[in-house]
């Protein structure tokens, strides 16, 4: 199992890589369709439609992002990032408290429809950044990944307090503000550091922009909204009574589970890249 884990990580580092710096715009939109789809597919089926269904909503839904976002000039974004946001903040964080509705019914539909504008949102933020530079997207991804990896380790070695046990019971406080800390310690020594690679990257031009004590709270924001990202999946997981959400990915589980702590992240850190 970590054999097949770890070979899937690096055929996708390697692709993820090559898509981003290969000089190919087309095929970069390619595989943001590709892998919208594909999440669009896993969550529509964690909210109970068949995999027929669902892969016919999220071919729909592939087809309609492709031309919004990717075929029209002067597309304005904003308003997405801002409704993204406002998911987040109105429906999908209340929910981690008092949960999700039955598994039948409109509020279900209703639901998953808003889950999949939250992953148009996500995949509409990648493609607003890889515009800017393929650098500068990867910057706001990797605040993502060290924030999961300083979870993991600090919750391993320091986790006592159980962050949601009737959600994700390997989850604990401590490794939730130890991934935080490492996030902080990590876009300091990036600011302060001077490289000229890291003058294109979004902590450097946050700082910048804003000063040192906004830059660490928009900072600390975003690994809280990473976290509610990860729960509300595994929330979702819980319901539909699966492990992963598909097996596209194998070792990983699907691509949701690979990008669900981004789906709010993205989304947000593009409307504070736009005030910036």
């Amino acid at each position: 199992m970590l054999k097949t884990r770890v070979i899937t990580a690096v055929v996708l580092l390697v692709a993820l890589l090559g898509i981003l710096f290969g000089g190919y715009y087309q095929l970069f939109a390619a595989a943001i369709v590709l892998f919208l789809v594909a999440a669009v597919w896993e969550a529509f089926q964690l909210f109970g439609s068949s995999k027929k269904q669902a892969l016919a909503i999220s071919l729909f839904w592939g087809a309609a992002f492709a031309y919004t976002f990717l075929f029209q000039t002067n597309q304005s974004t904003q308003f997405w990032f801002a409704l993204c946001a406002a998911i987040w903040l109105v429906r999908f964080v209340p929910a981690l408290g008092h949960g999700l509705p039955p598994p039948q019914g409109i509020g279900n539909t209703l639901l998953g429809t808003v889950y999949g504008l939250s992953l148009v949102g996500c995949f509409a933020a990648m493609v607003v950044f890889y515009q800017h530079s393929p650098i500068y997207l990867l910057s706001v991804m990797a605040l993502v990944w060290v924030a999961d990896i300083g979870a993991y380790f600090s919750g391993k070695a320091f986790g006592k307090r159980k962050l949601a046990p009737s959600i994700s019971p390997g989850k604990s406080w401590e490794g939730a503000i130890g991934g935080a800390i490492a996030v902080l310690l990590l876009a300091a020594a990036v600011i302060l550091s001077g490289s000229p690679m890291a003058a294109d990257t979004f902590v450097v031009k946050l700082q910048s922009s804003r000063g040192w004590l906004a830059a660490m709270a928009i900072l600390a924001v975003i690994v809280a909204a990473s976290v509610v990202g990860d729960l509300f999946e595994s929330m979702l997981k819980r319901r539909a009574g699966v492990k992963d959400s598909s097996n596209l990915l194998p070792g990983h589980g699907g691509v949701l589970d690979r990008i669900d702590a981004l789906v709010p992240v993205l989304p947000f850190a593009a409307l504070i890249d736009a005030w910036l």
